[in-house]
């Protein structure tokens, strides 16, 4: 059994709900990692649900399109832009906002050049949502999986969803 199932295994006896983990999807902003050429093997996400709250962990997502190609290559800002985007449609694959995302990972190839213009377009788009309290977060530097690739954002929501039945 992994950490994470017994973990999950020990929430549902302590908690006396049932602990469910399913793959997110959405097709309609990004394809599956294993459907590439080169399959990778990780969900976009996991859904872990205990009742009426569900954990969503987003893995690192970046400026990839729907065919599972590097887009906006060269361009941070944009990369930036289509990451939230992608993001956003994670989320809304079950029912959440950014106004749910609890943290977020953002790894930048050079953190020195890219931590201005990136911060600089997650402040506004943060903005433009209204979030508040914003969603607790790390800047890390590291080597991405794909050198065309300048950010990339792994993300934590949660959601209370409404007992069934009422």
């Amino acid at each position: 059994m992994s950490d994470l199932e017994s973990l999950l295994s020990a929430i549902g006896t302590a908690s006396g709900v049932p602990v469910r983990k399913r793959a997110l999807t959405n097709h309609k902003v990004l394809n599956e990692a294993y459907a590439y050429a080169k399959p990778s093997s990780f969900s976009r996400g996991i859904a872990i649900d205990l009742g009426n709250l569900t954990i969503l962990l987003i893995s690192g997502t970046a400026s990839i399109d729907e065919q599972g190609r590097s887009i906006h290559i060269g361009d941070l800002r944009a990369q930036t832009r289509r990451t939230f985007s992608n993001i956003t449609g994670l989320l809304a694959s079950e029912g959440a906002t950014w106004h749910d995302v609890v943290r977020t990972s953002c790894y930048l190839r050079d953190i020195e050049r890219d931590y201005e213009g990136f911060n600089e377009e997650r402040t506004a788009f943060y903005t433009e949502l209204g979030l508040d309290p914003l969603p607790a977060s790390t800047g890390i530097q590291a080597i991405l999986c794909r050198p065309e690739l300048l950010v990339e954002i792994e993300a934590i929501a949660i959601i209370l969803r409404k007992p069934a039945g009422s």
